[in-house]
């Protein structure tokens, strides 16, 4: 693959969505070959499969079932998406990617880590990305972030005790994976939280 392959990853209300806009504005003005991308979903594919996942009229849906819905869209994604921007030496900022399916549904849903991990290499044939971001916050604050926000999709509905497993989790996961994980501290001001993110990637790409 000639392009580079970052994912930013984080629990909810992180300010994912707020610092990848800052991310794109900066690629903009210094002219990078870039593709933005979300998970789940980026493909038509993949989008409909989070609609199913995100639909809060499915809470009946079996935690297995959630995990191999998560894969499924992961590798359509790949496939539509994200390889093919790769290849054509795009740098690939994605919004969550397989440290999320590890976080929500291998710790926190009790599924495993290793066991979820193993399906999405299956997945993925192995695709990792080259750098991985995670922002973290305390999950009571990203949770009140959330409570200003738009109606809630079905995982961002947990209770305050599964966020917290999930919060556990990436600084858990943080060590296991430490040749492309950086932990960027989520609850400094937005300028701050920009600039280090942004330091981060350019050190990558250059």
């Amino acid at each position: 693959m000639k392009g580079i392959f970052i994912s930013i990853e984080g629990n909810d209300g992180s300010g994912k969505s707020t610092i990848i806009n800052n991310i794109k504005e900066s690629f903009k003005e210094n002219n990078i070959k870039s593709l933005f991308s979300r998970e789940p979903g980026g493909s038509y594919v993949a989008e409909k499969i989070r609609q199913v996942i995100l639909d809060t009229d499915n809470l009946a849906m079996d935690d297995v079932t959630e995990a191999l819905l998560y894969a499924a869209s992961r590798r359509q994604h790949l496939k539509e998406t994200i390889i093919p921007a790769l290849e054509e030496g795009c740098v690939v900022i994605c919004d969550r990617y397989i440290d999320s399916s590890l976080a929500y549904q291998g710790y926190a849903r009790g599924l495993g880590v290793d066991e979820v991990y193993n399906m999405n290499m299956f997945a993925t044939k192995g695709l990792m990305p080259d750098l991985t971001i995670y922002l973290l916050v305390d999950p009571e604050v990203g949770l009140a972030r959330k409570t200003h926000q738009k109606e809630l999709d079905r995982l961002e509905l947990e209770g305050n005790s599964f966020h917290k497993k999930v919060y556990d989790a990436y600084l858990s996961l943080a060590p296991r994976f430490k040749d492309r994980v950086v932990i960027i501290n989520g609850e400094e001001s937005i300028e701050e939280v920009t600039k280090k993110v942004l330091e981060v990637i350019y050190n990558k790409i250059k």
